[in-house]
Order: structure tokens, then sequence, then C-alpha cells
């Protein structure tokens, strides 16, 4: 009943994609990569990636940035590619029955959320490989690998950035979900910072969603009522909310500052000051590395500041002056060395 069910699913998906707000059908995904990319040199095979997402590909956060990473990845390496984003967690499971009916050779998931329906489906479909973004590390088997950017090191730059600009002495952050990365970036954001700063106050709040941007509009006007004059976030499109709250409080002149992350936002929004980038393609690009060669499954994935998979984005230099930004420079290279606050 569960492969009928399954073969269902695949048909429903396949005639019906291009009509569906917010998923891609393979071959339009693949047209435009097949352009720069050739088949893998090892097989000869042309491999597909799908990636499965509950926010946004152009939520110019989140969801944009991963999507962006498998795009780049699948560049490299001459994948093809597919995408299902805004769905609800109920259609984590179907989604990706769906691509592994379909012949896909990687699901690709953009959160440790995803970690019970990848493990649901990956065991009824042991040939499909599972990349796991921001996955435990206890998640791994042999068709499912996680991948984990440091995110105690992405805490921790963001506040490096946040205890050397604020004015104020308080914080904001906003996270999507209470998730172990999430709660791991809050917590070393705020020792970070109070190590530049130890009177510092962190305020923080969770959305419950990673979608709702005028959640984040709320969120950031109340924070900015509390004092708040640096944010970061990890909630996606409520951070891009937050970010226009932040923009209309400034009103033209930039007092209130934001920290982006995991792409490089500089410029996206007037207040944005700098980002904590993740390079998402780095570490993709090793998974589907290890599909071809065969080496895939068992493993964590890691991106940290040592092998450049996270590292400090661009400064806005209309925002900080070169000074701070040495200092900034240089906390952060301590950061990487293990002697930052010692």
């Amino acid at each position: 009943m569960k492969k009928v069910t399954a073969l269902i699913l695949a048909l429903c998906l396949a005639l019906s994609l291009a009509a569906c707000g917010g998923t891609k059908p393979a071959a339009a995904s693949a047209s435009a990569g097949a352009a720069g990319t050739s088949p893998s040199a090892n097989s000869g095979k042309t491999y597909k990636v799908a990636m499965i997402c509950d926010s946004s590909i152009s939520d110019g956060g989140w969801g944009a940035a991963c999507y962006n990473g498998m795009m780049d990845a699948s560049k490299k390496y001459g994948w093809q590619t597919a995408y299902t984003d805004s769905i609800d967690q109920s259609a984590y499971a179907s989604a990706m029955i769906s691509y592994c009916d379909l012949g896909y050779d990687m699901i690709f998931v953009p959160g440790n959320q995803y970690s019970d329906a990848v493990k649901q489906v990956a065991a009824d479909y042991p040939k499909v490989f599972f990349a796991v973004l921001n996955g435990g590390t206890d998640l791994p088997t042999k068709n499912i690998d996680s991948i984990l950017p440091d995110a105690n090191q992405i805490g921790s730059i963001a506040g490096i950035i946040a205890g050397t600009m604020s004015k104020s002495g308080v914080i904001g952050f906003i996270g999507g979900m209470e998730l172990d990365t999430t709660k791991s970036k809050l917590a070393n954001f705020e020792s970070a910072a109070k190590v530049l700063n130890p009177s510092i106050k962190a305020v923080s709040a969770y959305a419950g969603s990673f979608s709702d941007t005028a959640k984040g509009m709320e969120l950031a006007a109340s924070m900015i009522n509390e004092k708040a004059d640096v944010f970061f976030g990890d909630a996606s499109a409520v951070d891009s909310g937050a970010r226009q709250a932040i923009d209309k409080a400034n009103n033209g002149t930039v007092k209130i500052i934001d920290i982006g992350q995991p792409s490089d936002l500089l410029g996206q929004n007037p207040c944005v000051a700098c980002s904590v980038v993740t390079d998402n393609a780095g570490m993709l690009g090793l998974c589907m590395k290890a599909v071809e060669d065969g080496s895939f499954g068992n493993k964590v994935v890691t991106g940290d500041l040592a092998n450049g998979c996270v590292y400090l984005g661009a400064f806005n230099n209309a925002i900080i002056d070169s000074a701070t930004q040495a200092k900034i420079t240089d906390a952060v290279k301590k950061l990487q060395a293990g002697t930052f606050g010692k």
C-alpha cells in the first residue's frame, strides 16, 4: 500500500509541478544548469538533486541562501536540480517520496526540522542519498549525511560585531524555531558580545515560524522599543521582516543595524552592516562528490572558519569605519585561533 501511495504521489507531482505555487519541475531547473555543466566525469551519468524547503527560495534569507548553495554546487558538479518550497511539515515526507520515485539521486533538506521525515523516507529508499543541513551528529546512516556549519562560531562572529558596534548596550536576536543550532547561535551571540562589553544585554524571541514576515516586523519593533540597536536573526523570511522594521525605525539615518546570515546580505537593506556567511555550496558539493565516488553515508560534513565554509562577510563602509572593521576582524581571527576571550 505504501508503494502504491508513493507512486500515485510521484505521478501527481510529475503532472502538476508547473501549476503548484512554490514548486519547479526538474526539467526547468535542469535546462538552466545544463548550459554550463556536463555529466560526472566519473561515470558519464548526470545526477539529480532536489531540495525540500518549508520557507521560500525568494525570502532573501535562509531559503534563498540554501537554494543558491544547491544551484552553485550543482553547477560545479554537473547535477540537475529541482525544488519544492513553502511546504508544511505534514508534506515533508510525501514531497521527498515523490522525488525518490522520480529517480532523484539526492534529497537536500535545509534544517534539522526535517530529520524525522528524512529517517522515515531514507529507510524505504536505501539507494537515494539524503543531505541534511544542520542535521544532528547522531543522524547519519549509510544513506544520510549531516551538513553541520559551526553554529557556535556563527553566533560568536555575530556577537563580536554586536559587542563592538552596540551603543545602547542592548542587542536583539530573533529565532524561527527553538532548534539546537539556533539556541547555540543565540548563546554564543550573547557570550561573545559580553567578552567585548560585559554590561551588554541581549533580548531574544522566537517567531514560531520561518516564513512569517509580519511577525519579524512585530518582534523587531518590540526590541527597538527596548533600545536594541544591533540585531541578528536565524529565522529566514522572519529576518527579512525584522530588517524592514529596522529600516523604518531608522527613517533614512542608520542608527540601528542588522547582521545578516547565512549569505552575504550587504546591500539588501540599508541597515545591514555585515554578514556571517556559510558556504552551503562548498559543503553540499562535498556530499555530491561522495555520491559520485561511492563514499556517501555515515558522516558529518562540517563547515567552520578553518576550512572557509564559515566566514566574516563584507563590511558596509558607510556604517562601520576602518578602525572598527579592524577591531572586528582581529577578534574573528582570535576566534579562529581559539584565543578569543582568553
